[in-house]
């Protein structure tokens, strides 16, 4: 059972959409690639676990935590009824080789050691349970999804699932006898309730909005489209022929600039200016106006998101 699904983290979504939007610098740009391949990699790794995993257990995904005054992260966590599985993914591809601590490409870049980061995570994890008085094994793994990696020089480690032993460790996972009790779904809620909303350490280019190009992304390849083709409520893009209703891509549009600048009022003239292309006013202010809340009267007015019912 999934208690927490898997989102994209608010620094890659910025990225994304300022790297459409702006030049990044070599460090943005590789920040935001690796964002991007990171989570690509766990996508595959939830399809191929949600495929093959046939037993009983609790998933959280994306947990960042704090213990001992330290923020950490992770990828996902198997909650059985003897163990808890600290699962942290990898979507390297190429050849990497290890000397001692040092883990490098073949073209000699050095790399985070992500025997480290796990030993890490995993250390905090235990003092985490441990202040909060719980009493369950805990069974760190480095995963590697991606079936184009390979290291050598690899460590005899138990904890490292490699490609090809994926299978065998779901087998192992899938044998075991489970039998959850209230305290596993309490332990579950209660780490949910604890996550951190943002981490600290989101590294974003400095922007504004003047600086940044105007018009609606294609949801298909990332990129501005160029010449907007809008013939009856939908949008084609001319790169690689993407088509998407109007009012949907406009809403995405919306959604992209609040995120992009949280102060700022939405309002007709601004998201026309934002929204570059768009055949007419009146076309946007009926998309607003179906999908979101009016504020005011006249030209002070501005529209807002509706606001999701407390449960």
């Amino acid at each position: 059972m999934i208690i927490k699904t898997r989102s994209e983290s608010a620094e890659l979504m910025l990225l994304r959409s300022l790297s459409i939007r702006m030049s990044l610098s070599e460090k943005e740009r590789s920040n935001f690639l690796n964002l991007e391949k990171g989570f690509k990699g766990e996508q595959q790794f939830d399809k191929w676990f949600e495929t093959n995993f046939s037993n009983e257990g609790l998933i959280l995904n994306d947990l960042l935590l704090e213990s001992n005054n330290t923020i950490f992260q992770i990828d996902s966590l198997l909650i059985t009824s003897d163990v808890v599985y600290l699962l942290e993914i990898k979507n390297y591809e190429g050849d990497f080789y290890r000397d001692g601590d040092r883990w490098c490409t073949l073209s000699g870049n050095e790399i985070k050691n992500p025997l480290l980061q796990l030993k890490r995570s995993e250390s905090l994890f235990r003092r985490l349970l441990q202040d909060f008085g719980y009493k369950i094994s805990v069974e760190a793994n480095l995963i590697f999804i991606n079936p184009e990696f390979f290291l050598y020089q690899a460590p005899l480690n138990p904890s490292i699932i490699f490609p090809s032993q994926l299978n065998r460790f779901m087998d192992k996972l899938n044998k075991k006898s489970t039998n959850l009790k209230d305290r596993h779904q309490k332990l579950a809620k209660h780490l949910v309730s604890i996550k951190l909303k943002d981490s600290p350490y989101t590294r974003l280019p400095d922007y504004c909005y003047d600086q940044l190009e105007k018009g609606i992304s294609c949801g298909g390849c990332n990129t501005l489209m160029d010449d907007i083709d809008a013939k009856e409520e939908i949008l084609e893009c001319k790169k690689c022929g993407n088509k998407e209703d109007v009012p949907a891509a406009i809403l995405r549009s919306v959604r992209e600039f609040s995120m992009l600048f949280p102060d700022k009022k939405i309002t007709t003239n601004t998201i026309y200016e934002w929204c570059k292309g768009i055949r007419t006013k009146r076309t946007l202010q009926r998309i607003l106006s179906q999908n979101l809340n009016l504020i005011g009267f006249g030209r002070p007015s501005f529209y807002i998101f509706f606001q999701a019912k407390p449960d």
